[in-house]
């Protein structure tokens, strides 16, 4: 086993951050109640030293590399997405590997693990770029670790082990919540042009002829994406809102998209705006909190969360949670 492995870029390699600005709670958050992610978390220990496990920022492996790819990781039931390279930095995910993750809470009990998962696997560039997704349990805000052995298609295994840090809250809406009431961009806006207010190369007018203020008014659930194929830091949005496009189709349900950073239509074509050299976010992006970029959300008829995903989703995953939205 290769211990203490440093692995750069951990949480960036995947998901694009986006710096957004503080948005306002979910409309039924109690007064004070914070919108940020705590600190470290409720569960004070010294990690570092655990027999059998990594210090924070490494991984130990015996050949494969886990990438936890997800910003977010919060108390509760929290969908994490992790990648898989070689140590070539080479990604190696495929529906051909398959995991299994056990999660410890590292400051109970570093030997035994609150529960073992079998992750579901999606493609996010089909052929090219896969990814893990797992929704355990969380207990409790502190460091966790979760123990990853990947069996390939001749049933030989390797294992590999990371810590990770959980907050008490995260800063995008959870199930369950309110959502913002939000002007977005639509067709009416820019006479109908849709390539004025998407950078989509392939653009689905249908995404862009509600706003989510007149969705969560009409009481009608709907799919909603912050997704930027042009500009995303991630490279995942343009396959996100693909899949995003077909399943609509497929389910019929509305969907709304919405270009998370500032754009302005400069020489017949979408330009960013830049302030510093950086992403400016819309307004949107800032209400919602939106940590990176893809970022999809399904939104029932009452307005609340039903479902959040974040870079990723499998078609299952977003299947499911349209027919929920539906259900009431």
């Amino acid at each position: 086993m290769i211990a203490g492995l440093l692995v750069p870029g951990l949480l960036a390699a995947c998901a694009g951050s986006i710096a957004t600005s503080p948005g306002p709670p979910a409309a039924d958050q109690p007064a004070g109640a914070s919108a940020s992610p705590a600190a470290s978390g409720d569960a004070t220990c010294n990690t570092d030293t655990l027999p059998g496990w990594p210090a924070a920022g490494r991984v130990s492996t015996s050949g494969i590399i886990p990438v936890l790819a997800s910003s977010q990781k919060v108390v509760g039931k929290s969908r994490l997405v992790f990648s898989l390279i070689d140590q070539s930095n080479q990604p190696v995910a495929s529906p051909d590997i398959h995991l299994q993750m056990a999660f410890y809470d590292l400051c109970t009990s570093p030997t035994t693990p609150t529960e073992t998962l079998t992750p579901i696997f999606a493609w996010g560039i089909v052929g090219q770029r896969g990814f893990y997704i797992a929704t355990p349990t969380l207990t409790r805000a502190g460091t966790w670790g979760v123990a990853v052995t990947a069996t390939d298609a001749a049933g030989k295994q390797a294992t590999a082990r990371l810590q990770f840090s959980v907050s008490a809250t995260g800063t995008t809406p959870p199930i369950g919540a309110l959502v913002p009431s939000v002007r977005t961009p639509v067709l009416a806006d820019v006479g109908g042009d849709v390539r004025k207010i998407s950078s989509d190369p392939n653009p689905d007018p249908s995404l862009y002829v509600e706003s989510v203020d007149q969705a969560l008014a009409t009481h009608e659930p709907f799919v909603l994406a912050f997704a930027t194929p042009a500009f995303c830091t991630s490279a995942e949005c343009g396959p996100t809102l693909d899949m995003i496009k077909a399943s609509v189709k497929a389910d019929p349900i509305l969907a709304i998209n919405v270009e998370p950073y500032e754009l302005t239509w400069t020489n017949s074509r979408l330009q960013p705006v830049l302030q510093d050299g950086q992403f400016v976010p819309v307004p949107a992006t800032n209400a919602y909190g939106i940590p990176s970029e893809p970022w999809i959300f399904v939104i029932g008829a009452s307005g609340r969360v039903v479902a959040s995903f974040e870079a990723v989703v499998a078609p299952e995953e977003l299947a499911a949670a349209i027919d929920a939205a539906k259900a009431g």
